[in-house]
C-alpha cells in the first residue's frame, strides 16, 4: 500500500471541501480499518526531537509539556519518559483513542482538542511544546493561526521546539500535504511573545531538509 495515496487522495477531497482539517479523521478511520496507511506512524519518537533531548537529560521532574497533533503518541511517550506531566492532544479521535490502547499504562493525558481552539486554560500553560511535523501538514490559509496558536501554548520561562520539512522560498509549493515549510515560516514562530534560540537547518540521510528550531518565553518580571 502506498503510504502516501490514502494522505494525498483524503486531504485533496477535504479541501475541496472547504474543511481544511477532515482528512486527519478520515485518515485514521480508514488506517484503523486497513485501508490506509499513516504515513508518520513509526515505532520510535522522531529522531530530531531524540536528539535534543538526549543533549539535555531528564529535564521534565516538576514540569509540564504538551504534544501538538500527537497522532499514535511516540513522541508523546518520550516527553512522558522525561518526567514531565504530558499532555498530547490530535484533532482526530481515532487517532487519540488508538493512542491510548497502544499505551494502555500511560501517564500521558491524551485528548481530542482542535489547535485553533485549543482550551482555554492551556493557553500559555506548558514549559515545553512540541510541534513535529504537524504545522506543515495544514494549508496557507490556517497556517499562521496555527503557528500563532502553538506560540500561545508556551508558558513564561517555557520553551518551544519545531520541527519540519524544510523548502527554500523559491521551491515550488507542493500540491498535497506536507508542505515543508520556509525560513520565514519558522521564523514566524517567534510572533507570540517568544524569542529564537537556535534554528538549524539539517539535511537528513535522505537528502531531505529538516528545521529543528527553538525558542523561549522570558519569565513574567
Amino acid at each position: 500500500m502506498d503510504e502516501d495515496e490514502a494522505t494525498g487522495r483524503l486531504a485533496a477531497a477535504s479541501l475541496a471541501a472547504g474543511d481544511p482539517t477532515g482528512w486527519f479523521e478520515r485518515l485514521y478511520t480508514e488506517a484503523g480499518r486497513g485501508e490506509a496507511v499513516v504515513p508518520w506512524d513509526r515505532d520510535a519518537p522522531h529522531g530530531l526531537l531524540a536528539e535534543w533531548t538526549a543533549e539535555r537529560g531528564p529535564i521534565g521532574a516538576g514540569r509540564r509539556a504538551v504534544v501538538v497533533g500527537c497522532g499514535y503518541g511516540r513522541d508523546a511517550e518520550h516527553v512522558a519518559g522525561l518526567g514531565f506531566a504530558t499532555v498530547a492532544f490530535d484533532i482526530s479521535p481515532t487517532a487519540v483513542a488508538a493512542a491510548r490502547d497502544r499505551h494502555p499504562v500511560s501517564a500521558v493525558d491524551y485528548r481530542a482538542a482542535d489547535l485553533l481552539a485549543p482550551p482555554e486554560a492551556w493557553r500559555r500553560s506548558f514549559d515545553l511544546v512540541v510541534e513535529s511535523m504537524t504545522v506543515q501538514a495544514l494549508p496557507a490559509e490556517i497556517r499562521a493561526a496555527a503557528i500563532d496558536a502553538v506560540g500561545e501554548l508556551v508558558a513564561p520561562g517555557g520553551t518551544l521546539l519545531v520541527i519540519a520539512a524544510g523548502r527554500a522560498d523559491d521551491e515550488p509549493t507542493p500540491v498535497a500535504p506536507p508542505w515543508p515549510l520556509t525560513r520565514a515560516e519558522i521564523d514566524a514562530f517567534g510572533g507570540a511573545g517568544l524569542a529564537p534560540l537556535r534554528v538549524e537547518e539539517i539535511q537528513d540521510q535522505s537528502g531531505v531538509r529538516r528545521w529543528r528550531a527553538e525558542f523561549h518565553r522570558g519569565p513574567i518580571r
